[in-house]
């Protein structure tokens, strides 16, 4: 009898490997459907990885109902010490990624421990949940709703399935909403007043207004408007600050003179924008700025930097 050695502890490296493998593997399937799945609105939502999936779209005080489903693998039975679905409103940082502020915790027992032979399905429903914030995925924080199921089993490790949903609130218009009026200016070069037609915007508004050049000594090439977000992480000296420009508009292209106005009409709708956010449960900042950037034929650049207010209408 001859025994190929090496052939044989081939065998014996790729039976180990595929044990392994199959050690490896979820004893079940685990998901988690919406009540009311077909009708609810889907909105895209962009994952961890980069990858854009739809989720269901929730406002604050809705009732989020429905099954989670639990289904062996063919062939197994799934041993557990109880099952929960739990609703979390959590705050990421990514300098401390993996760490989650929870500022919405809600629980809800789905079965007591026991034996999993076939696939079952467990109701739930969370009643007029408080979700103050909105989801926001930005450059230093993200802020998340989700729905975490956990199949505790003890030793042999806990079964874990997350499905995120997306939140979003709307406020009525404000009842006052002043204009901006603001004069700028460089002594004896420049002199302009520049007006927006209010201070506060919806996110599908227009930005309406005009730019009168009182003064010009300078000669002025281009001049543009930037919508700007700021945001804001951390506090005291730990505080980190990002600003990115979102939208460029150019308003005037060459000189101009004195006597001269420039209107000012940009659609917010086309853009990425989200409300202001002001001290996110004590975590984070998100403001919107009005940025006009004036620029020389030696390419100097002036600017005139402006707040304003966003929000969602209802």
């Amino acid at each position: 009898v001859f025994i190929d050695l090496e052939g044989f502890l081939l065998v014996e490296a790729k039976f180990q490997m595929n044990y392994i493998i199959g050690a490896f593997k979820p004893a079940c399937h685990v998901s988690v459907t919406f009540s009311d799945a077909k009708s609810r609105k889907q909105v895209p939502l962009k994952k961890e990885n980069g990858q854009t999936v739809m989720v269901a779209l929730f406002r604050s005080l809705e009732n989020i109902s429905g099954l989670v489903s639990v289904e062996p693998v063919l062939g197994k039975k799934v041993d557990h010490n109880g099952i929960k679905v739990e609703l979390l409103g959590q705050i990421e940082m990514y300098f401390d990624r993996g760490n989650f502020y929870d500022f919405t915790s809600l629980v809800r027992e789905l079965d007591v421990p026991g034996e999993i032979y076939e696939r079952k399905a467990y109701p739930f429903e969370f009643s007029t949940v408080e979700m103050p914030y909105e989801t926001y995925n930005g450059i230093n924080v993200r802020l998340r709703y989700v729905l975490k199921v956990t199949i505790n089993r003890g030793y042999a490790g806990s079964i874990v399935q997350y499905q995120d949903f997306v939140v979003r609130n709307c406020t009525p218009a404000p009842s006052i909403n002043n204009s901006i009026k603001m004069e700028v200016g460089i002594e004896d070069c420049l002199h302009i007043e520049f007006e927006y037609n209010k201070s506060k915007y919806h996110l599908k508004d227009v930005i309406v207004g005009k730019i009168y050049f009182l003064l010009v000594r300078i000669k002025i090439k281009n001049m543009d408007l930037e919508i700007r977000r700021r945001e804001s992480t951390g506090s005291g000296a730990s505080t980190h600050v990002e600003t990115e420009t979102l939208a460029k508009f150019e308003l005037m292209d060459g000189a101009p003179v004195r006597g001269e106005s420039i209107p000012i009409r940009l659609f917010l709708s086309p853009y990425d924008l989200t409300p202001t956010y002001r001290n996110t449960n004590n975590k984070f900042s998100v403001k919107y700025f009005l940025n006009l950037v004036l620029v020389d034929e030696e390419d100097r650049r002036y600017f005139k930097q402006q707040e304003i207010t966003m929000y969602r209408l209802g």
